[in-house]
């Protein structure tokens, strides 16, 4: 994948992180791109995000914001520090001038910290996750750069209608979710299914979410959630090294109410292009984890009814994560 190369100062940055901890325990590296699943090249056209998590001990400086935000009995059953960049375009890139019924272009960087609380019980386990992040929006991200860097290297199509792009901005984001999930073992399987709520407010995305997921597989113990493509909040990466070969195939459907959505509502402050947000947006998805020894490797195809009132089609985009315990 050529976001892998393009990434290598900030992937360099969290391993040099990730040095210094002393409770680390898994290193995620997570791809998300239309090309995964499509071959176009345009709207979300891709991101990477580089997890680090670890089970956090009592006295952890997030223990405090676990008991405020997750729960009162202690500290989150595990923590994750993120590190992404995201690029989103019109999907005429080739175009100089404004692409006025297209959405804006925009580059965007962040990190984050999210925990993740689970309660294990004999018919319903309940897994929740707050996810913090503060970033910034706009030509300091870097998004022309990179994606001009890595059309030249795959000579591809050459992006020319980046002086259109969202200012700089800067947001902060809370989002939180909870799933219900009911437990049953059919015919040797492990099965679990049930609702999710969900709900984000920031000067990013304010939104409220709610949706139904399942999945069914051989271990599942071994790891806690499912995972999705942004803005739909991923369960924990975090996985267990156990024994043998754990599986699952998983599938999602979530719909939200989007009350604000800066990269289509254009900056905050400032005069930027906009487009007029739809306000009701679903998304279907449907993938397979495999774990083993101290490995997994996720899927996820994600497909995404139409954001703003000006796009002609819905959208399909893909995410790969290669995850392995340290």
């Amino acid at each position: 994948m050529p976001y892998s190369i393009a990434y290598r100062a900030p992937m360099a940055l969290m391993l040099l992180l990730a040095g210094g901890l002393a409770h680390a325990d898994a290193l995620s590296i997570k791809i998300e791109n239309d090309i995964v699943s499509t071959g176009e090249d345009g709207h979300y056209t891709g991101g990477l995000e580089i997890i680090y998590g670890f089970a956090p001990e009592a006295d952890h400086w997030t223990d405090g914001l676990s008991r405020m935000l997750l729960d009162d009995r202690g500290p989150a059953d595990n923590v994750a520090y993120r590190l992404g960049h995201q690029i989103y375009t019109p999907e005429d890139i080739e175009q100089v001038s404004l692409v006025r019924d297209d959405r804006p272009y925009a580059g965007l960087l962040f990190g984050g910290v999210s925990l993740f609380s689970e309660t294990p019980g004999q018919a319903v386990r309940t897994t929740r996750g707050v996810h913090l992040d503060v970033g910034l929006v706009g030509p300091a991200a870097g998004g022309e750069t990179i994606q001009r860097r890595l059309h030249e290297w795959t000579d591809s199509d050459e992006p020319r209608g980046w002086d259109n792009q969202l200012e700089n901005e800067p947001f902060i984001n809370l989002g939180i979710q909870q799933r219900w999930w009911q437990q049953h073992t059919p015919g040797g399987l492990e099965f679990e299914y049930g609702p999710m709520l969900g709900g984000a407010i920031g000067n990013l995305y304010t939104f409220a979410a709610t949706g139904v997921g399942m999945r069914l597989g051989h271990n599942l113990d071994r790891s806690f959630s499912i995972p999705s493509v942004t803005p739909a909040q991923s369960g924990s990466q975090y996985f267990t090294e156990g024994g043998g070969f754990a599986w699952y195939g998983f599938a999602n459907l979530e719909g939200r109410y989007m009350a604000h959505n800066l990269l289509l509502d254009g900056n905050t402050f400032t005069d930027s292009h906009s487009v007029d947000r739809r306000e009701w947006v679903g998304d279907a998805s449907l993938g397979v984890a495999l774990t083993w020894s101290r490995w997994q490797l996720s899927f996820v195809n994600v497909w995404r009814t139409r954001e703003f009132e000006e796009q002609r089609q819905s959208d399909h985009f893909g995410s790969l994560t290669i995850s392995t315990l340290l």
